[in-house]
């Protein structure tokens, strides 16, 4: 990797982290520059299509990421679905939050159409999609019951397992892998035939 290419991904990483963890709206260049120690007027060659360009393609990185590793996991069909939703609750939760709700209700409003359109996108395919298939696959396993919505139950475990983030410490009970076992286990029930 050359050093242009070295700063870039180093910039590139920067603007993901800080995108990921404050939104479109709260960051700016000045912001990335000063995470990676460079003075900001260095960082424009780095942002093609302005910051809304920035933007899309570090959430687009920030999903791809996501959705490989939640790929990785459905593909071993030889896992119990339980087992499955505790690998994927454990790689949520050994990193940054997807806050969908403040992309859709905030960053998408700040970026052109299209670009919200193809993140929107890029995030269903990275989280719910990954989850229907494996509640897919548990259901032709017999370990579940069929449902005609497996997308809504998707979102909902999607959704619990990442508010386990937003437990303030002093409510965590044991460990935060420990909250989301219980959110499985009870899910996992409630589909049971």
């Amino acid at each position: 990797m050359t050093e242009k290419s070295e700063a870039r991904e180093r910039f590139l990483e920067a603007a993901e982290k800080l995108f990921v963890e404050r939104g479109y709206n709260a960051v700016t260049v000045k912001d990335i520059a000063k995470v990676i120690g460079k003075d900001h007027s260095s960082l424009y060659h780095h942002i093609n299509g302005g910051k809304s360009g920035l933007y899309v393609e570090v959430m687009t990185r920030h999903m791809q990421r996501h959705h490989e590793a939640l790929w990785d996991i459905v593909q071993d069909n030889e896992q119990s679905l339980r087992q499955q939703l505790l690998q994927m609750a454990d790689w949520w939760l050994t990193h940054d939050p997807i806050d969908i709700i403040r992309m859709s209700t905030s960053d998408f409003r700040e970026i052109p159409q299209q670009d919200a359109d193809i993140i929107s996108e890029q995030a269903h395919e990275a989280t719910l999609v990954p989850i229907m298939h494996a509640l897919a696959q548990a259901s032709e396993r017999g370990e579940i019951m069929t449902h005609p919505h497996f997308g809504n139950i998707a979102g909902a475990i999607f959704s619990a397992i990442q508010s386990v983030h937003s437990v303030p410490d002093e409510y965590v009970i044991n460990s935060r892998q420990f909250m989301a076992e219980e959110i499985i286990a009870v899910m996992i029930r409630g589909l049971k035939l």
